[in-house]
């Protein structure tokens, strides 16, 4: 499976990286680092994430973050990447922009 990142998700990895640079040195590069080593891993465990909101959700362990995600043939494609402390609610109006 080929990982392919929208841009919506890449505009929600960098809204993270700001806000944890804002916490510390190097914190953002550590939260890139880790959320990109959870979307690589989709190359081999893609699909069997739970569902939620008609998405694949990957939990990044290390940060309360969310990974979603559609297969379309051969591609993980990886639609938003979001914050798991804000209202659930948010979570589900985001990814319905997304679909429509």
């Amino acid at each position: 499976m080929i990982p392919k990142i929208l841009p919506s998700a890449f505009a929600d990895l960098t809204a993270g990286r700001d806000f944890y640079d804002s916490q510390g040195i190097g914190i953002g590069t550590y939260f890139l680092e880790t959320v990109f080593a959870e979307i690589e891993s989709l190359r081999l465990y893609a699909g069997i994430h739970e569902k939620k909101f008609g998405f694949h959700r990957l939990l990044v362990p290390k940060f309360p973050y969310a990974v979603y995600y559609k297969i379309e043939g051969e591609e993980a494609i990886i639609y938003r990447v979001l914050d798991c402390r804000s209202n659930p609610a948010r979570h589900r109006d985001a990814l319905t922009e997304e679909i429509q």
